[in-house]
């Protein structure tokens, strides 16, 4: 990465982790990050999980990880020398109350300034000012209602993954904003809820799925763990997902029940529901009788989305993250962390940069313009107006990519086959098989809203050449195949850069284009069983759970931001580039403080309920 966003200057006044997680992806990015903290330093400068006393001048683990390459000035809003830091900056972020920051009136001194605020509930509004936790934000998303047992009480998904997940969309939406008034000088101010983000990441449409019901009275608890699940196993705990009606068959087939492929009612969820006990006799029959290496070996020949259940310790021992090199020492070499969660043009992240001291660089951050016009021009348009994106992705964390893109006011063309539809469509069938069931879908829905939508046959060749032509007329592609797809259809890196040299090409595989687990499958509850995330969920008395989701919508604005970062590369190179941008590596940045917090501690993160 030549260029990057490497043109922005960020002035960062937030505290906690969505909103330094949003910066540290910028500063990954190449954009210079200047914290701005109060004379005692942020809050999260003291924080660890596990109860360590860190130096509050020095920072926690935590705190460098998300701070690694921004530099830090002591001052407060209003300050002189803020006022002044104010007047070089591309984009502020803050997580204030509503009047510091409207005091500044920062729209009216700096129209082409991008100004994001990241509050739980919003600025406006009865909830604006209400205290809350991760906990409350995640009951009021509706998220944390239907992960349980029947008979226990709703259980929070663990990790503080609401402000993690609200970080990468956040991040997309300022980066959005900060490339438009490069280019127009027409400034933003984003008003940005973590709450909704979680009706979207944590409630998976489920309201939205409630009307497509018909918004039936509601008369019984709906709350489920999935089965087949995490799972024990000879040496621990395994992780399975059975998405579509093959995989589950084939799983049957793994714990060598294949007579049960006769019971017609098995496959569905409701029915294993109603059967927990015998179902999972049945199941920890075969599991606990076998290691887990030996079943993600049996499962993956299956092609089963499987992997082994880590916690803090477990994971960077991976044979996998091992080969790919994701987990890299802080400069100081007192813990590890997970690498920036893409890589560019085949090419590994460079090492992490020291974190800031408390107030280390007050007084020298130099003067510099804006990177804008410095008055506004033409007519105030979407940030993505006139970019047209070809989506080849389906099932949720690229479809969610790219549908943020298109409310970004992309051209978003969502490519199909009628003899293999995006397979989120099937989901329709759970309102009935009469009439066009394959529109219902929630999730296909609500991810695809502003794009349009082509069928093509790519088994033959007449419809490879139509795609190589949309290729060609297109400023960028998203596709979340597995590794050998793209290959098969004669369309990796080499040729697209061919058909289109300005083009940019993100892809999503589940674990890369390298390593030994490079062709398994992958789905948000197989990131989750191998991160960490399942492991810091669930009740203190029971087994990890997975989180249900948050991991797909977090993949997708990891790939939607590394996307905008290759627009900002093309425009500043006249190049194309590819973008590897894998739905592990985005769930394990995620995940990060379960391995901080053990390499820099020796502190064993727990599930611990709702706490």
């Amino acid at each position: 990465m030549r260029h990057g966003l490497s043109s922005l200057r960020v002035l960062d006044f937030s505290t906690g982790i969505a909103g330094a997680y949003c910066t540290k992806l910028l500063a990954d990015a190449g954009a210079d990050v200047v914290k701005v903290e109060p004379p005692e330093g942020d809050p999260w400068r003291r924080w660890s999980a596990g109860g360590a006393q860190p130096d509050p001048v020095e920072g926690g683990a935590l705190f460098r990880f998300l701070h690694h390459g921004t530099r830090s000035v002591i001052g407060q809003p209003g300050d002189d020398h803020v006022d002044a830091l104010l007047a070089t900056a591309d984009v502020v972020v803050e997580s204030a109350p509503a009047a510091v920051f409207d005091a500044l009136r920062l729209p009216e001194r700096f129209p082409g300034l991008v100004w994001l605020s990241i509050t739980p509930y919003g600025r406006t509004g009865p909830y604006a000012e209400r205290p809350t936790t991760e906990f409350i934000v995640q009951a009021e998303s509706g998220g944390l209602i239907g992960r349980g047992g029947p008979d226990q009480i709703p259980l929070m998904a663990g990790g503080r993954i609401s402000e993690w997940v609200a970080g990468t969309f956040s991040a997309v939406a300022v980066t959005a904003a900060a490339l438009r008034a490069m280019r127009t000088g027409h400034g933003e101010h984003i008003d940005f809820s973590i709450s909704e983000t979680m009706t979207i990441a944590g409630g998976n449409y489920a309201e939205y799925m409630y009307g497509l019901m018909g918004s039936p009275e509601i008369t019984k608890v709906h709350r489920s763990f999935e089965t087949p699940s995490v799972e024990p196993t000879l040496d621990g705990y395994v992780g399975f997902c059975t998405n579509t009606r093959q995989q589950f068959e084939d799983f049957l087939v793994l714990i060598e029940r294949a007579d049960l492929l006769a019971d017609e009612k098995l496959p569905l969820a409701a029915t294993r529901q109603e059967r927990w006990t015998e179902w999972n006799e049945i199941v920890h029959e075969w599991t606990t009788k076998h290691t887990t290496a030996e079943i993600v070996e049996l499962a993956s020949a299956l092609r089963i989305p499987v992997a082994p259940v880590h916690d803090g310790a477990a994971i960077i021992e991976c044979e996998h993250f091992k080969a790919r090199g994701i987990y890299q020492p802080d400069p100081t070499g007192t813990f590890l962390a997970p690498r920036r969660p893409w890589r560019m043009n085949d090419e590994d992240p460079p090492p992490p940069r020291p974190a800031p001291k408390l107030g280390e660089h007050t007084g020298t951050i130099e003067p510099r313009q804006p990177s804008r016009p410095a008055e506004p021009r033409g007519e105030r348009r979407l940030p993505l107006d006139g970019v047209r994106i070809l989506d080849l992705t389906a099932w949720w964390a690229g479809p969610v990519a790219a549908g943020t893109l298109a409310a970004l006011g992309a051209d978003v063309i969502h490519v199909e086959s009628t003899t293999r539809p995006d397979g989120m469509r099937m989901t329709g069938g759970l309102l009935g098989m009469e009439g066009a069931w394959w529109e219902r879908g929630s999730h296909f829905l609500c991810a695809n809203t502003n794009k349009r939508d082509l069928t093509l046959d790519l088994a033959r060749p007449e419809g490879i050449e139509l795609l190589r032509r949309l290729i060609a007329q297109s400023d960028a592609i998203i596709e979340n195949f597995t590794p050998r797809v793209m290959s098969n259809f004669g369309l990796e890196w080499p040729a697209i850069r061919e058909i289109n040299p300005r083009c940019v090409l993100v892809r999503m595989p589940a674990f890369g284009l390298s390593g030994p687990w490079r062709d398994n499958t992958g789905f948000a509850q197989t990131m989750e069983q191998v991160t960490g995330l399942a492991w810091l969920t669930g009740h203190t008395w029971d087994q990890p759970r997975i989180q249900r989701g948050p991991s797909d919508p977090n993949a997708g604005m990891h790939a939607a931001f590394a996307l905008l970062v290759g627009l900002a590369e093309r425009d500043a190179t006249g190049e194309g580039c590819q973008l590897e941008v894998t739905m592990v590596e985005g769930a394990l940045n995620a995940a990060a403080e379960v391995v901080i917090e053990y390499t820099a501690y020796g502190n064993r993160l727990e599930r611990d309920g709702n706490r």
